[in-house]
């Protein structure tokens, strides 16, 4: 078997071509020098006959019900007065990143399920990849933010005004965005780089940077480093503050004497708290592991907690579980239903 035969999988005897010749033709194709394909395949789930439809209704269902609740929650923090205050400030922004986050993945995702037509031209990949590393480190970063804002609420309700004022929620949501929007760029141009000509399939459900970056034929070494140090310095790092904000929480809410005033200072946070913990949990077990354990059936299941399940739970337990957005929204059903 000769190295075209090895690499291109097709019988080529050697006496067909000179050995010199089969030795550049191989070297030039293992070396990729210039070339890069046009288009990705992404595998997603399997499915077959009718489990092909159900898959479809449960993604839909999910990607209307992401998109419909978080839109509703932007929508009533915009609109009642009420609800002008720094935390739902924050969780507005949290809310529109999240309909961003699973509308970059999940209308490709139902394409693929209901068509089974998995191609994704290069370019598309590139633009969901950079999509969705910026909704990523914004979702992090605004959770950062939030957990600041009950810190400072909890610890400090005297200062709050001043450390939480509507300046410093501006600049708070401005700085995520524009390091989010770096970031973001920085990790797509180096992945854009790559080169790509042993395989096409990405073995996930949509254009994840490690899925990627073990398809290339060129030296990964670099972006893994890169990556690694951005999972430590964003996502460690961040963990390790959250740590930090509710152990100095948590200690403020047991100097409380009352029960009923320990319960009420704790939920105010409670909701928060959910969300960082179902989001973090699946981060940190997928990027902590070696780029040779990624793109496995597990790691798509996995994915689909932070990629799906944490932008629809923050509606829902940011609504069912706080008053202040249950009583915004009898607000504007009342209005509605007066006019008619």
């Amino acid at each position: 078997m000769t190295a075209i035969q090895i690499i291109v999988g097709e019988p080529i005897h050697r006496r067909h071509l000179p050995a010199t010749v089969v030795w550049v033709l191989a070297f030039k194709m293992i070396s990729c020098d210039n070339t890069t394909v046009l288009e990705f395949h992404i595998l997603a789930f399997s499915t077959s006959g009718d489990m092909t439809y159900i898959t479809f209704i449960g993604f839909l269902l999910i990607y209307l019900l992401v998109v419909c609740g978080n839109l509703l929650i932007a929508s009533l923090v915009t609109a009642v007065p009420q609800l002008h205050t720094p935390m739902y400030f924050l969780l507005c922004n949290l809310s529109i990143v999240d309909a961003t986050f699973i509308s970059t993945i999940f209308p490709n995702l139902l394409s693929i399920t209901l068509t089974a037509d998995t191609t994704i031209y290069f370019s598309g990949c590139m633009t969901q990849l950079y999509f969705f590393i910026l909704c990523v480190d914004e979702e992090i970063l605004i959770l950062t933010c939030m957990a600041y804002d009950r810190y400072v609420a909890i610890c400090s309700p005297l200062h709050y005004p001043l450390l939480m004022s509507k300046k410093m929620c501006i600049v708070m949501a401005a700085s995520s965005l524009l390091m989010s929007t770096l970031n973001s760029l920085m990790f797509t141009l180096l992945t854009y780089g790559l080169l790509f000509c042993r395989s096409s399939e990405i073995n996930h459900f949509f254009c994840e940077i490690r899925a990627i970056m073990s398809l290339s034929s060129s030296d990964t070494t670099s972006l893994e480093m890169v990556l690694f140090i951005e999972d430590i310095c964003l996502v460690f790092l961040t963990f390790l503050l959250f740590m930090f904000s509710y152990l100095h929480i948590i200690s403020s809410i047991l100097k409380i004497r009352s029960l009923k005033g320990r319960f009420k200072t704790f939920s105010s946070c409670s909701s928060h708290l959910t969300s960082v913990v179902v989001f973090y949990g699946p981060i940190l077990f997928l990027y902590m592991k070696s780029l040779s354990d990624h793109s496995s059936d597990e790691d798509k299941f996995t994915s689909l907690l932070y990629v799906a399940a944490v932008p629809m739970l923050n509606p829902i337990v940011y609504s069912l579980r706080n008053k202040e957005v249950k009583g915004a929204i009898r607000q504007i059903v009342k209005v509605k239903w007066n006019r008619f």
